[in-house]
């Protein structure tokens, strides 16, 4: 479990990698660092839901390693292949429903003067900046959900350590 677990984290990984680096190499070799506002919101969804999908998995083997640590002789029932899977495709699933929440909020928006976002990397407030609709709404939608991923990501990963030391410090040498 735990290497099909690193397998999509890599995968994953060089998904994010590559949603902003031939943006950057463009930017270089061509001496300008704009992106228009189309392919400012196709890459903030692509890293986006790479991101997110990331903090699931690192959350999926926090757990796996809170279970093969901590109940040893359950390990194979409590990560079998189907729930290996199952926080796979759940991580995934967050991940792309999280970056359609960002491209919703963005596509719904409309935008005044230049098309051009003056950023190798496309981030939500350049996009906001150029925006003329009202934003007041749009700016809360995405802090929430993304707020509530990365507090929920890092409780389930704090606990599972907090766990497994709990358990390493009881230990009888």
């Amino acid at each position: 479990p735990m290497y099909f677990l690193l397998c999509h984290l890599a995968f994953v990984d060089i998904g994010y990698s590559s949603s902003v680096i031939p943006t950057m190499l463009t930017g270089f070799l061509k001496k300008g660092n704009s992106i228009s506002v189309a392919g400012c919101i196709a890459q903030l969804c692509s890293v986006v839901t790479f991101g997110t999908a990331d903090c699931f998995l690192l959350a999926a083997m926090a757990y796996d390693r809170y279970v093969a640590i901590c109940s040893p002789l359950l390990y194979s029932t409590h990560m079998s292949p189907r729930i290996c899977i199952l926080l796979v495709g759940m991580s995934y699933l967050g991940g792309c429903v999280n970056g359609w929440t960002f491209t919703g909020c963005l596509l719904s928006m409309s935008f005044c003067g230049p098309n051009q976002v003056d950023h190798f990397f496309c981030d939500f407030s350049p996009l906001l900046k150029i925006s003329c609709s009202d934003i007041s709404i749009i700016e809360i939608i995405p802090s929430i959900t993304s707020g509530s991923i990365i507090v929920g990501t890092v409780f389930v990963i704090s606990v599972s350590y907090i766990c497994i030391l709990t358990a390493i410090l009881k230990m009888h040498s």
